[in-house]
């Protein structure tokens, strides 16, 4: 939610009226004190949001009931839980969900949407009585032992270490992996903030549009994005680059941040492709060699994005995360809600038989 962030998203032309992304911004106020404050987008379809309502736009329009546009709060592309709702406090907070909610129905719009929310977010959400939807993504935390516990828990000393703790079938699928790339005569070099060459971002751009073009896809995110964001939040970008040959083949792209606890910092993984086909190298790219880094700097957590349950073989362990919605038809509200009940206690089910497939070693 920086406004750098936002601001490169906007003007870049990725996330704009004309690509379904219409920006409002909703402002609370007591007296002259700014209390809190949302970015909004009015939506024409729900691309780039991981969070998916496709089937709910289908049924309203069988009723020839308009779906769209509908009303949304989260950041453009970006499935990383956080806070949505900028407010001093929490009677603020909850003056923002009831703000929002009064401007869809001034509006008429058929629906409203949090994604990936913060905890006190959520909780401000169902005070107003909003819908809860809960899935599911994987992150990797930087400590000894599988549960979670205190962060000031033992670090890993370095990424054999790590590997040490794994079960056996997962310690050895993860050295096959590793080592059928090192025989491909790949290697890797990174590159962290204004170190990262404009020829490395112009590489990594033809990587990530590919990896879009090879699924049928155009981009989300224009080269001008990332050339904004490299001026602008220099300091949050980690590049890989593999190399093959003395050619680069491949790249991938983690961001990094502040988690809520002082001195403790988070990384995020977010793109990756590839020029060249070689056997596990997604798997070094966007795991072994973040992982790697972030052991070697100290790096609390990993998130690697939404979906794929492939990656708990990596030591990415289930975690939940939380979306509020608001339906104006009080039918399909009534519907949703029930359907969302159901879909609950599966997330739940799933949750713990995941939780049953730990990768790290029985105690």
């Amino acid at each position: 939610m920086r406004h750098e962030y936002l601001s490169a998203m906007h003007d870049s032309g990725s996330a704009t009226a004309r690509t379904g992304w219409q920006l409002q911004l909703l402002t609370l106020w007591r007296g002259e004190q700014l209390a809190g404050a949302c970015a909004v987008y009015l939506k024409s379809h729900s691309y780039g949001e991981y969070v998916f309502d496709w089937a709910w736009a289908q049924a309203y329009e069988q009723h020839q009931l308009a779906y769209y546009p509908k009303a949304l709060v989260a950041s453009p592309f970006t499935p990383v839980p956080g806070p949505r709702l900028l407010a001093i406090d929490a009677a603020a907070r909850l003056a923002l969900v009831q703000a929002l909610v009064h401007w869809c129905e001034q509006k008429g719009l058929s629906s409203l949407h949090l994604l990936f929310a913060g905890q006190a977010d959520i909780a401000a959400c169902k005070q107003a009585g909003l819908m809860m939807r809960q899935t599911v993504q994987f992150h990797w935390h930087n400590r000894r032992q599988a549960e979670p516990g205190p962060e000031s828990a033992e670090r890993f000393g370095s990424f054999e270490d790590f590997v040490s703790c794994l079960s056996q079938d997962k310690r050895k699928k993860i050295r096959q992996e590793r080592r059928k790339v090192a025989q491909a005569g790949v290697t890797f070099r990174w590159s962290q903030g204004s170190s990262i060459d404009p020829a490395d971002w112009d590489f990594f751009y033809r990587c990530y549009e590919r990896t879009y073009r090879e699924h049928g896809n155009a981009p989300y995110l224009s080269r001008d994005f990332f050339d904004r964001i490299a001026r602008q939040l220099p300091e949050h970008w980690l590049l890989f680059i593999a190399e093959r040959g003395g050619q680069s083949i491949a790249s991938s792209l983690i961001g990094l941040g502040q988690t809520s606890a002082p001195n403790e910092r988070v990384a995020y993984g977010r793109y990756w492709g590839a020029l060249e086909r070689v056997d596990c190298l997604h798997f070094e790219a966007c795991y072994y060699q973040p992982l790697q880094w972030c052991i070697a700097h100290g790096i609390a957590r990993f998130e690697g994005g939404a979906q794929g349950e492939h990656k708990m073989a990596r030591a990415l362990l289930p975690t939940p995360t939380y979306s509020a919605h608001w339906l104006a038809h009080p039918a399909f509200a009534d519907a949703v809600q029930r359907f969302l009940d159901r879909e609950g206690q599966g997330v739940a089910h799933y949750l713990t038989a995941l939780e049953q497939r730990s990768p790290f070693r029985q105690a």
